[in-house]
């Protein structure tokens, strides 16, 4: 008797469990393509916008984030110099990739300097790495009224700590700074655009001009 109700059970059980199984599968057979996505409140996109359109949220801020994620910001140099190396060059050929795709965007690039030397001079070097990011940026078609190198914090910034000379702290670092004519909805239902501009662009053949990328870049520097 007990080996027949627990096998009873177990038949109720199966059949119960087959026949939630069927009626989910048939409930999202028969919901909407897409649906799945509902999260059931307004949802990461439409809030992004309101946060936006209201003020509330700077799109020059998520720029500078997806700057940040998808692009090495910083390069760095030899000591006491403003010359790009190869790796310099190659971080910012990924850079000036990104900054193509946005016309509408401007860029400021900060120069930074380790704490070897006065404050004073580290200040010009600082300034002329940036420099020499912009004029890099300008030789791979980029206008330099979108480009700025204003700014240079020489050593009051540095990575690491120590007097000594450190290459983590000579370095540059490129930064969304705002829009083209201060225009913060200049890309106010114009990504569209930018997505499409971005498609046709990558289907156009690499030639051999286009592949090549600048040679180094030399800038005259102080006292070793």
């Amino acid at each position: 008797m007990g080996m027949l109700k627990k096998t009873l059970s177990i038949i109720l059980l199966t059949s119960v469990a087959a026949c939630s199984s069927q009626q989910m599968i048939t409930k999202n057979f028969n919901k909407p393509i897409g649906s799945e996505l509902d999260e059931g409140r307004f949802g990461n996109p439409t809030m992004n916008n309101i946060l936006i359109q209201s003020g509330q949220k700077s799109p020059t801020y998520d720029l500078a984030q997806r700057f940040n994620s998808e692009v090495i910001p910083t390069v760095n140099f030899a000591f006491n110099s403003a010359q790009l190396d190869g790796a310099a060059q190659a971080t910012l050929q990924q850079q000036a990739n990104w900054i193509r795709q946005f016309p509408e965007v401007r860029f400021r690039v900060y120069g930074h300097t380790d704490l070897v030397g006065s404050n004073r001079y580290n200040k010009r070097l600082g300034l002329r790495r940036a420099k020499a990011v912009v004029s890099y940026f300008a030789s791979q078609g980029i206008g330099r009224d979108r480009l700025e190198a204003v700014a240079s914090f020489g050593e009051e910034q540095p990575i690491v700590f120590t007097q000594s000379e450190e290459r983590q702290n000579r370095r540059t670092v490129t930064q969304v700074s705002g829009f083209v004519e201060n225009n913060k909805f200049v890309l106010n239902g114009k990504y569209a655009e930018i997505i499409f501009r971005e498609y046709v662009s990558s289907a156009e053949p690499v030639t051999e001009a286009t592949a090549q990328t600048a040679s180094p870049i030399a800038l005259p520097g102080g006292a070793p």
